[in-house]
């Protein structure tokens, strides 16, 4: 550790009440201080490199000391001692990093931040993946890591971190479900693929509501644009090889053959179109200075609390904008049979029905890149809701 890098530690570190100060404060105290010693702040004796190099040291001595029961200089227990330290390199987010591991007298010691036979940190991964995803070849990646971090990964090494990522991949997508989803959600996102040539491709994604209100992501499949019933049956049969036995209601955008692959593979569940699908569908058959009107007008249709008040409101809505716009009428009565699941159940059911719990649906615990700094992920409390097949007509 130079001298720099010490007074750059020491900097961070209140005097009075020894806690880190400031981070934004502490930056700019440590770019001015080297600026003034002339240390570069990134490259093999940058700032940066020493910096990350102390703290992986310190992590690896903290850990040590933890396995062998015993601080730097105190007298050993027993067989566990120190045994000097090895030179390693290692590929970080900055750039290769010499670090010194300390090392044990009998090997069992194991560290966890650097392991054993490992030249990167997690975070190069990452990097990775992220070029990989963005449609770079192996050699590409390879040339990148030359010219940006000064560090030769061979295209064999990158092939293993993404045939590692899609082992994890393959895992994921054949683990067990739960026996019941009272609602599932069927969606497309369309995703720029390259197949010798770039070209875009629909990933359909199946997500289950748990009966305690929190969404999963139960599988991800790929398309060609023109599936059909086989296809559809070919994943729900999956699903229900992985133990889903029952769902409620299934919302899906009206796909060819989507329908009558889900009743045949649970045949008492109710097939709800999704209703911003078919709002956007809508609008092809209204100018745009109607959108907000014709919005207004069909929500008291499919927020009605009864399969007859929905009629109603359809009857009003066809009073109102059926000679504008007769096909708007046309596309929904032809999508009645799929529209109905959401009136028909009825809000004066008993407490704990499934109409009732839907705002738990919304207590689901946000990703954490849409959480507050520092704060910890917000759980849903309360008990699993009891829910049955005769919550849903």
């Amino acid at each position: 550790m130079n001298d720099f890098t010490t007074e750059a530690i020491e900097a961070m570190i209140d005097p009075v009440t020894g806690e880190i100060i400031d981070q934004k404060d502490l930056a700019q105290r440590v770019l001015a201080q080297a600026r003034e010693q002339g240390v570069s702040l990134v490259g093999p004796g940058g700032l940066l490199n020493q910096l990350t190099k102390n703290v992986l040291e310190t992590a690896l001595e903290a850990e040590l000391t933890e396995h062998l029961r015993h601080e730097h200089g105190q007298t050993p227990i027993a067989e566990y001692m120190r045994n000097g330290t090895r030179v390693k390199t290692v590929l970080t987010e900055i750039g290769p990093v010499q670090i010194e591991v300390p090392r044990d007298g009998d090997g069992s010691f194991e560290p966890v931040i650097v392991p054993k036979r490992k030249r990167r940190l997690d975070g190069i991964d990452q990097v990775v993946l992220s070029l990989s995803a963005r449609g770079l070849t192996t050699g590409e990646i390879a040339a990148h890591f030359e010219e940006v971090y000064g560090a030769k990964v061979s295209r064999d090494a990158i092939s293993r971190i993404t045939e590692k990522v899609a082992g994890e991949m393959a895992e994921w997508s054949s683990r067990p479900l739960d026996p019941l989803y009272p609602v599932l959600f069927v969606d497309a996102i369309v995703v720029k693929v390259r197949y010798g040539q770039v070209r875009n491709i629909p990933f359909y994604v199946v997500m289950g509501v748990t009966t305690n209100g929190e969404r999963e992501i139960l599988g991800i499949w790929a398309g060609d644009g023109g599936e059909g019933a086989r296809f559809w049956l070919q994943v729900f049969s999956e699903l229900k090889n992985r133990g889903v036995e029952d769902v409620f209601i299934a919302v899906c955008d009206g796909l060819k053959g989507l329908p009558e692959a889900v009743n045949t593979a649970w045949e008492r569940t109710v097939v709800q179109q999704c209703i911003a699908h078919l709002i956007r569908n809508s609008f092809r058959y209204a100018g745009r200075q109607h959108r907000d009107g014709i919005v207004k007008a069909l929500k008291p249709v499919y927020t009605a609390p009864s399969e007859a008040a929905a009629k109603d409101r359809f009857t009003e809505f066809t009073a109102e904008w059926g000679q504008r716009s007769p096909a708007i009428v046309k596309l929904w009565e032809s999508s009645w049979a799929s529209v109905r699941a959401v009136p028909r159940i009825r809000r004066g059911d008993p407490p704990g029905h499934l109409h009732d719990q839907r705002h738990r649906v919304d207590q689901r615990p946000l990703p954490p890149s849409r959480q507050s700094q520092g704060a910890l992920p917000r759980r849903g409390g309360g008990t699993k809701m009891p829910v049955s097949r005769d919550s849903v007509p």
